[in-house]
């Protein structure tokens, strides 16, 4: 009876949570996405399960347009990872502003099965762009200006690697320069999709699209277990990783809104890795999509544009939030 009554307080405070977020919604975002839900729900041929009642929350158009502004951002830099070129240019247009990309390069991997890992995951990315797109339809939103540069001290990557400790002010951060690089730049923001997609599920009204949400979060979720895995296997040989992959983790947490969820690779013994972030539940956190803007717009303060995407992300759901 413990138990039960264990799992019924989780369930309990999980809805009280998914509540707080539709209200802030409501409170927060509620007048933009009332003008424009209709909008989208009309090109999308939503109806009475595409979230009718726009002022209880996003609708679930809007929702797969703000997660393909990061599949934009992923598959575009596993793209120049692994081919040295970026996305083809029909996987760009839309509705919205399409924005220039700071191209990233091809890396010289120096291990196979790093280098397999990467095309494996280029390829999903790929896949998930054109998927939500052909979801989407004509309400699909143009690839938006994207930073994945790696020469530039004060660029996306160099940035986020600096406020990580990773280089010193000033220093560029190369995550096209060889595998470890890589894995680490792909580590900034691998588990940032994951956590993104788990706080948008329990918003999405339409089953259609809350299957095709699940699917590509158990495919974000894969990669994102992938390259932690990889790190801490090299981390084993290289302790530096492990505290690197920590430091990467640290500074996503300073930028969110959210009490200090987001974990490393290692557990709490040296006999136990942490490949899996989970509550004490054993259940993946979620991130809300104001959280989400915060880290990859590098800044914790209410914002439309930085980072990762220079002149903020094409759609309705683009302002971070504020805090302390």
């Amino acid at each position: 009876m413990r138990d039960e009554t264990m799992v019924q307080e989780v369930l309990e405070r999980r809805t009280e949570r998914r509540e707080k977020r539709r209200q802030f919604f409501r409170s927060a975002g509620g007048l933009s996405l009332g003008l424009v839900g209709g909008t989208i729900l009309g090109a999308c041929g939503g109806g009475s399960g595409d979230n009718a009642n726009a002022a209880s929350g996003p609708t679930d158009p809007e929702i797969l347009n703000f997660a393909l502004n990061l599949e934009y951002l992923e598959a575009t830099f596993y793209a120049y990872a692994t081919t040295g070129a970026g996305l083809p240019a029909n996987l760009m247009t839309g509705v919205g502003t399409p924005g220039a990309v700071t191209p990233g390069q091809q890396v010289s991997f120096s291990d196979p099965v790093v280098a397999a890992y990467a095309r494996e995951i280029a390829k999903d990315e790929l896949e998930h762009v054109a998927f939500l797109r052909t979801a989407l339809g004509g309400s699909a939103v143009a690839m938006p200006a994207l930073d994945v540069g790696g020469a530039d001290p004060t660029g996306a990557f160099s940035l986020a690697a600096q406020a990580a400790g990773l280089v010193p002010a000033g220093t560029p951060f190369n995550p096209y320069l060889n595998d470890t690089t890589f894995l680490l730049g792909a580590f900034i923001f691998e588990d940032v999709g994951v956590t993104a997609y788990k706080g948008a599920s329990p918003l999405i009204t339409n089953k259609t699209y809350l299957e095709a949400a699940a699917g590509i979060l158990a495919a974000e979720a894969y990669h994102a277990g992938l390259i932690r895995t990889v790190l801490y296997s090299k981390g084993m040989q290289t302790p530096s990783l492990i505290s690197s992959a920590q430091a990467i983790s640290d500074a996503r947490d300073s930028l969110d809104a959210s009490s200090d969820v987001d974990q490393g690779i290692a557990g709490a013994s040296s006999e136990i890795s942490n490949i899996v972030p989970l509550d004490n539940n054993g259940l993946a956190f979620s991130r809300s999509y104001d959280d989400v803007l915060n880290i990859v717009y590098l800044n914790k303060g209410a914002v439309a544009k930085g980072g990762f995407f220079p002149a903020g992300v094409n759609g309705t759901l683009h302002m971070s939030s504020a805090f302390a």
